[in-house]
């Protein structure tokens, strides 16, 4: 393994319109620290600055939904309203501020919306068919055509939004059973029309997705994020290789030159809370993916990873492709990750207990940076 001053972790990379000055990224993490409308709280702009502190990093928000009918879980965020979008202004701001560089990630969730929420609320409780989610007493109902073709509009406004609140790009969130998800996997997805059946069908929504907030925005401002081994949300897939390379042929064909890929390991998928990395992800590997993506745009790879193993990715297993290593839980709990990585210093604990404490600092922004960190600074 390469030592960490010599690793291409800390080698500057080309992303879209940007120039990062190394590899590690935060990934998106919900955590619901929202307010009750949807819109991101003071103390998130806080958050968000204290983890772009090493400039040129790249910053990836929690997944926001794309409509007001997507807003169907307590405190995630929107990008919908006059207040969501000038609330993310400021976070954007305080980001680029830092000299780092900031990606929304935008869902549709579908089934994945809460049901007793989503009827207090009254909006629609949908998916690609009437295949209830393990665990929740409602059955969704099969998306309309019509309502297909407005959920391809709102990520379109919805990008159009973050852009507008000053965001270098969009992450379309394509995997761990969101609304995308639930389409592209045939244990959700039991339509007989266009949009279901086939690879070919269960791909059209996501594929359409991308081309239009393409057009909207520009390729170079988008990114897309997808799962393949996670069976999270009921969305486990028996034609993986077949599924998504056909999926990234098609990307391909669009002539694009997107931002970066995201791609979750096997030992990411968020069924597993505690994780047997060797265990799960034996002979589960995403080199396929990226062999077919041949460097198109750089690749975020995410799931379960140490500072040692990162290095290991992108200088041994990942040698061939420009790979970024995103961190969640580590990054939660260390503000200045990225100095600690380099740095080879130890790492504050996560508390896995305040993850999801609705508009709560603890276990938010109560992780403290190094002393050495600090100093550097001063």
């Amino acid at each position: 393994m390469s030592s960490t001053s010599s690793s291409k972790l800390f080698q500057p990379l080309k992303l879209g319109d940007n120039t990062l000055q190394h590899r590690i990224a935060l990934a998106p993490l919900t955590r619901n620290r929202n307010d009750n409308d949807h819109a991101p709280i003071s103390l998130m702009e806080t958050y968000y600055d204290d983890r772009a502190s090493v400039p040129g990093t790249l910053i990836i928000s929690e997944a926001t939904a794309t409509s007001h009918d997507e807003e169907g879980q307590r405190n995630i965020p929107g990008i919908n309203t006059e207040k969501q979008v000038a609330a993310w202004t400021k976070i954007i701001s305080r980001v680029h501020a830092k000299g780092s560089v900031y990606f929304q990630q935008l869902f549709a969730l579908g089934r994945a919306n809460t049901p007793d929420y989503v009827k207090e609320r009254s909006l629609p409780y949908r998916s690609s068919s009437d295949i209830p989610l393990e665990g929740y007493n409602a059955i969704p109902t099969p998306m309309t055509e019509e309502e297909i073709h407005q959920t391809i509009q709102d990520f379109v406004s919805s990008s159009k939004n973050a852009i507008r609140a000053g965001a270098d790009g969009v992450e379309i969130h394509a995997a761990h059973g969101y609304l995308l998800d639930q389409f592209l996997s045939a244990s959700a997805n039991k339509r007989s029309d266009k949009w279901g059946g086939s690879v070919e069908n269960r791909s059209r929504l996501t594929l359409e997705v991308v081309k239009a907030v393409v057009a909207a925005i520009g390729a170079e401002k988008v990114a897309i994020r997808f799962s393949p081994f996670a069976g999270f949300q009921g969305v486990a897939k028996d034609d993986i290789h077949e599924l998504y390379s056909y999926v990234v042929e098609e990307l391909k064909k669009l002539n694009a030159k997107f931002a970066y890929l995201s791609l979750v390991e096997a030992k990411g998928d968020p069924a597993h809370i505690v994780l047997d990395a060797d265990q799960i992800n034996k002979g589960k590997t995403l080199d396929f993916i990226l062999d077919a993506w041949n460097n198109l745009s750089p690749v975020v790879v995410a799931g379960g990873y140490t500072p040692e193993s990162a290095i290991w990715a992108v200088d041994e297993h990942y040698k061939k492709w420009d790979v970024l290593v995103a961190f969640g839980r580590h990054y939660l709990a260390n503000p200045d990750l990225v100095y600690r990585i380099q740095h080879g210093l130890p790492l504050n604990k996560y508390n896995r207990a305040t993850f999801y404490l609705v508009m709560n600092n603890v276990g938010y922004n109560d992780y403290p940076f190094s002393q050495e960190f600090l100093a550097a600074k001063a």
